[in-house]
């Protein structure tokens, strides 16, 4: 996400039929939708909150959260720094969220997620050390992005943790940039990001730690000062240059496997000059999943963001995101209310036809087999 140094530094009486994963295969042109999986009837808000990932303030999970999770009405939850104290306590608030999980009428395990990059922005002690920076501009920079995968693994694992909120693939334009300004790009040609992504993503996912690449279509060119979690960021880059650079790393990523996408709140007027990318459709359907082929999970960025002010409430923000083609909503302002709100408004739209039936399940399934792949 883009708040990593911002924040160091009805239930309906109807049911909807679900289904839920067995496998998650990760060739890029396997539907993950299509999988046969056993039947479970879910509520309507048990439905939204499939596409919920919460947040909590301070080092103990609130009741209200693990009320939300015994109900089946959350996918997963983000930790922050002020969450984590040592690798013990964190383990032992995962145990909690975990042993509540079990008491929900979903079998798929909650998605635990932190961002742990490397260098400077890590949620966790211990690997990755290195910045992307610091692997791209080294002589073994396959070798070391491959072994950053494994660390980070080995540190989420260590805790419960099985999602991590990386890499990040934007190819930085400037030194000392948005995203360079924090080591955050592994360089400053594209065609060096992809593979050194793609090194950490097949070697994190290869211990069954599901990747992010972000943030799609990239926030390389952003200044210093664009910062989307403070406010409106457009990118005028040409549709040429993002596809023949801001892209490219993405291709590599969806090769290889990569589970989740988080796309940016920037707007980039050659593909929609209207919406931030998380909330238009011309991004996230007809350009990453038709132009790139990608059939995993889509991940909204901070949902809280600056940047979108002039969307509405937390509620309006999120149906936004689900009608653009976002799976997942993250509400990471370490509040469980605005979780709840977030699940009860999808739950709403889904009600009144404002989110089509259909595209609410196929996201669901893409979400739950996601989570099947990861137990």
């Amino acid at each position: 996400m883009t708040r990593h140094w911002a924040r160091w530094v009805i239930a309906s009486a109807s049911a909807l039929t679900v289904v839920a994963a067995c496998t998650f295969a990760s060739s890029p042109a396997h539907d993950a939708s299509a999988t046969t999986r056993p039947k479970v009837h879910l509520t309507v808000q048990q439905e939204a909150g499939q596409r919920i990932i919460y947040s909590y303030a301070g080092l103990t999970p609130p009741a209200a959260l693990l009320q939300a999770i015994k109900a089946g009405q959350a996918a997963g939850v983000i930790f922050f720094k002020p969450n984590i104290s040592s690798p013990s306590q964190i383990a032992s608030v995962i145990t909690q969220l975990v042993q509540a999980q079990q008491q929900s009428p979903v079998s798929q395990p909650l998605l635990l997620m932190t961002d742990q990059e490397g260098g400077q922005v890590r949620r966790l002690p211990g690997e990755p050390s290195l910045s992307e920076k610091q692997i791209g501009a080294s002589s073994n920079s396959l070798a070391l992005a491959s072994q950053a995968g494994t660390g980070a693994a080995n540190t989420l694992h260590g805790v419960g943790m099985n999602v991590n909120l990386a890499p990040v693939l934007d190819v930085f334009r400037t030194p000392g940039n948005f995203i360079d300004e924090y080591g955050r790009s592994y360089s400053q040609d594209s065609a060096k990001v992809g593979p050194l992504g793609k090194n950490f993503i097949v070697a994190q996912q290869a211990l069954k730690v599901a990747a992010t690449a972000k943030h799609f279509p990239g926030l390389g060119a952003a200044t210093q000062s664009q910062n989307t979690d403070l406010g409106p960021v457009t990118l005028n880059v040409p549709m040429s240059t993002l596809r023949g650079a801001d892209e490219v790393p993405y291709g590599a990523a969806i090769t290889a496997g990569v589970k989740l996408i988080m796309t940016s709140w920037a707007v980039y007027p050659a593909l929609d000059a209207n919406r931030p990318a998380g909330l238009s459709t011309t991004v996230v359907q007809n350009e990453l999943r038709a132009h790139m082929g990608f059939r995993g999970v889509t991940i909204t960025d901070a949902i809280e963001a600056g940047a979108l002010k002039s969307y509405g409430t937390t509620g309006q923000r999120s149906v936004l995101a689900a009608q653009a083609g976002m799976d997942l909503v993250l509400c990471s302002a370490q509040d469980v209310t605005q979780g709840q709100q977030a699940t009860t408004a999808l739950a709403d739209a889904l009600q009144s036809g404002q989110l089509p039936a259909a595209d609410f399940t196929a996201a669901v399934d893409r979400i739950t087999a996601l989570r099947g792949s990861l137990a």
